[in-house]
């Protein structure tokens, strides 16, 4: 039986099922759920990440969370954790650069928060010469400093659509017409939680709400206000969602969300609003990916790499640096939104 035929049997059964159910059901199932059956990442994949383009990234990433370890007096020891971390390669780069700093990875506890059990055992490949320790939600993360990143997580967190209607909501849901799979919206409702909304949307807008999101950022953001640390959250979105954003990829291309369920990677922007307003640490200032790099020092490092380089690898390495920053390319659509304890600095890269 193929996923569509699970859904629609589901639905036949239970009637219309929201946009996050949906998500949950094509990303997560058990045997044929997309993380748990198809490549995903890299060229062989469905799409590719920012560590996947160049290993700068990564370790830029490494180098960001090692200073923010030596602003805070070396705390030892600690959680270094990562959010879906793909096929592990920013943690690999993480590492491998944070090593120029005494004692980081000495006193680092390598904790990867992964649900697929297939993408485990390539990151356990992936950090072969590093103790990893999986746990399969954040609430399992050690009390201790942490010091995280989430690169392209949140984008994938399901998400609920609701249509504004004249004073209250319409949810989308998904139903059957003529068999197959189709759109729909529920009745018009209030919706609490985006009563808020109404004073900066009109009839027919379209807001996303990824339920999870939230209780993700307020678990991360409370073990760093209380024990020390840092995160960085890197995605796609904005400040305050508004508009459908819900997109599916297959071979890095956009497909229909509702064709072949189950064989295509499902996302939306991220609200990055919503996880500020979630967070009990303090935040920062919402900041392009681009900027954020540059700040970092990506340019030079572009460049020494690139003194090594000649003909087509370098063509390439400098097209991924391009691909990167360029606000055409990444450089904007990116965004980087840090935590941190009260009283501490900022992550490099970011201000408030």
């Amino acid at each position: 039986m193929t996923l569509a035929e699970i859904i629609a049997g589901r639905i036949a059964a239970e009637g219309p099922i929201t946009v996050a159910d949906y998500m949950q059901e094509c990303l997560l199932h058990p045997t044929l759920g997309y993380y748990t059956t198809r490549p995903a990442i890299g060229g062989a994949g469905d799409f590719i990440t920012a560590p996947e383009i160049s290993q700068m990234f990564g370790e830029l990433i490494g180098l960001c969370l090692a200073q923010a370890w030596i602003d805070q007096g070396r705390p030892a020891p600690f959680t270094l954790a990562e959010l879906g971390p793909g096929r592990g390669t920013l943690m690999a780069d993480a590492l491998r650069a944070a090593r120029q700093v005494p004692g980081f990875v000495e006193a680092a506890q390598i904790v990867l928060v992964e649900a697929s059990e297939r993408l485990r055992g390539i990151q356990r490949q992936a950090l072969q010469d590093h103790p990893v320790a999986f746990l399969p939600s954040v609430e399992f993360l050690p009390e201790r400093p942490l010091f995280l990143v989430a690169n392209e997580f949140f984008d994938a967190l399901p998400i609920r659509q609701f249509l504004r209607a004249q004073g209250h909501w319409q949810e989308r849901r998904i139903g059957l017409r003529d068999g197959a799979l189709a759109l729909g919206l529920g009745p018009e409702m209030p919706q609490p939680f985006l009563a808020h909304r109404l004073a900066d949307t009109k009839p027919g807008d379209c807001v996303e709400h990824a339920p999870a999101a939230a209780p993700i950022v307020t678990e991360i953001s409370d073990r760093i206000a209380r024990h020390g640390g840092a995160g960085l959250i890197i995605d796609y979105g904005d400040w305050r969602s508004l508009g459908d954003t819900w997109q599916a990829l297959c071979a890095h291309e956009k497909a229909d969300p509702l064709v072949d369920p189950g064989t295509a990677d499902l996302t939306a922007h991220v609200d990055f609003e919503v996880l500020a307003i979630a967070a009990r640490s303090a935040v920062t200032r919402l900041t392009p990916q681009g900027l954020f790099l540059e700040r970092l020092g990506i340019t030079q490092r572009a460049q020494a790499l690139a003194q090594k380089l000649s003909g087509a690898a370098l063509e390439t390495h400098i097209a991924a640096h391009r691909r990167l920053t360029h606000p055409s390319e990444m450089g904007n659509l990116f965004k980087v939104q840090g935590l941190f304890p009260e009283g501490q600095r900022p992550p490099p890269g970011l201000n408030v």
